[in-house]
């Protein structure tokens, strides 16, 4: 199963639409916040969401869990963890949901890392270009990190 994984397009729906038709075939997308209105052409196209700390008035939820491809992940925008201060508090919140995968964005910063069955993965800022793939495959899960430029 291939996910296309974005945040913080911080209202690039431009950058948004050149990652959705680069990765075409891509089962879901997850937007991990700061661009809820950026998603408003997806239509058809199934996606997970959840708000970050600039989408202001937003019914979002702020942390959600979801099951693909049998992994259980955990997605979250980030500033409710402040990740920006470490990642304690977020990988606290997803192992006590058993997560296999948490998903986040708030720092702008790409970032894959694995310990204790977790993986903690940053796609970075969509409005700087980043975004990843996440692939669920029989033999485990693959973190491919992309650039739009």
């Amino acid at each position: 199963m291939r996910i296309l994984v974005v945040s913080d397009s911080h209202g690039d729906s431009c950058a948004l639409r050149r990652a959705v038709e680069r990765e075409n075939g891509c089962a879901l997308i997850i937007h991990l916040g700061d661009g809820e209105r950026d998603t408003a052409f997806l239509h058809g196209i199934p996606l997970l969401q959840v708000k970050g700390n600039c989408d202001f008035c937003s019914e979002l939820p702020a942390t959600l869990c979801t099951q693909e491809g049998g992994k259980t992940i955990l997605c979250t925008h980030g500033h409710v963890q402040m990740v920006k201060y470490g990642m304690e508090l977020l990988r606290r919140e997803a192992l006590d949901k058993h997560a296999d995968i948490a998903l986040y964005g708030h720092t702008h910063v790409p970032v894959q890392t694995y310990a204790d069955g977790l993986y903690l993965c940053n796609p970075g800022s969509l409005h700087n270009g980043d975004y990843a793939v996440l692939e669920i495959v029989s033999g485990g899960v693959m973190w491919l990190p992309k650039r739009i430029f």
